[in-house]
């Protein structure tokens, strides 16, 4: 089989992520060369560009389900930005209800489209999937130093490094010490460098795995920054995020610190996932 062209796609943002969605209900693209396929459309300049791709397909146990890829071709289990992005679509397209269910490899993640006064639907809450393997006191160590981290798979895995001043951080160089480090591997983490500013509001920039540099905002990594946040005593559920970007994120959780560590249950991701635009692909566009 080969790529059905032209393929129909979807352009959105979710906070300053940005991804190429396609209803795949009915197969465009065969399995084997999804990755390839997401490699080339997510290049910015020579294609569509984004910092990742969405199949929405059917689920027999959900409204739907998701293959979600990196830009460099990747697998990844879970995105919380582009997980509000495929909830706000599945809605726009009469896929799903306003209340809806979807499979993703981390889980099926339940999702609500809360419309505002003026009727917009752009604001899209996730109830995510529960963190787990909370780690603390893990040292790497940068430009010399030792900095302490925290680890946690809020979906997919997440260090976060809380820092003083996040804009002087080279987010680019230590996010790729820490991203390949030892002690995240096979799999290697997505950083988080996390800021504290007002009461229980958060600035974090994130350097994201797969994208392989800093992306404008990321979901999954806003809610490892605010559960560590809670857990370290700066802030308390909802917590507000700062992305790199400029956008707010709202993150509610029900936490508790015992003696093995943190747990956190609860947790729901709120905030936009925005139509930016609808075309078809072209074979060119793989060039």
């Amino acid at each position: 089989m080969a790529i059905d062209f032209p393929v129909p796609f979807t352009k959105m943002s979710g906070a300053g992520n940005d991804f190429i969605v396609i209803d795949h209900r009915v197969p465009l693209i065969p399995e084997a060369e999804q990755a390839g396929f997401a490699k080339r459309v997510c290049r910015r300049m020579f294609s569509v560009g984004a910092d990742g791709l969405i199949l929405i397909e059917n689920s027999a146990v959900a409204d739907f389900r998701w293959r979600f890829y990196n830009g460099d071709g990747s697998v990844a289990e879970m995105c919380g930005n582009g997980a509000r992005c495929a909830a706000r679509f599945a809605y726009n397209k009469g896929i799903a209800g306003s209340r809806m269910s979807f499979e993703t490899l981390a889980g099926i993640i339940e999702a609500e489209i809360c419309r505002n006064n003026t009727g917009d639907d752009e604001t899209v809450r996730l109830r995510m999937t529960a963190p787990c393997d909370f780690r603390t006191n893990l040292s790497v160590i940068l430009a010399g130093q030792e900095k302490i981290l925290s680890f946690v798979n809020s979906g997919v895995p997440h260090a976060v490094l809380f820092m003083e001043d996040e804009e002087s951080v080279p987010v680019q160089e230590w996010g790729k010490i820490v991203r390949f480090h030892p002690l995240f591997q096979p799999a290697g983490t997505n950083v988080n460098f996390v800021q504290k500013l007002a009461e229980n509001t958060l600035r974090v920039r994130t350097y994201e795995r797969g994208v392989e540099d800093e992306t404008m905002a990321c979901g999954t990594g806003a809610v490892a920054s605010a559960l560590f946040a809670a857990t370290y005593g700066l802030a308390s559920s909802p917590v507000t995020v700062i992305t790199s970007g400029g956008e707010r994120l709202i993150v509610l959780f029900d936490l508790q610190v015992g003696q093995h560590g943190p747990q956190a249950e609860n947790v729901f991701l709120q905030g936009p996932a925005r139509i930016i635009y609808e075309g078809k692909l072209t074979a060119e566009a793989l060039l």
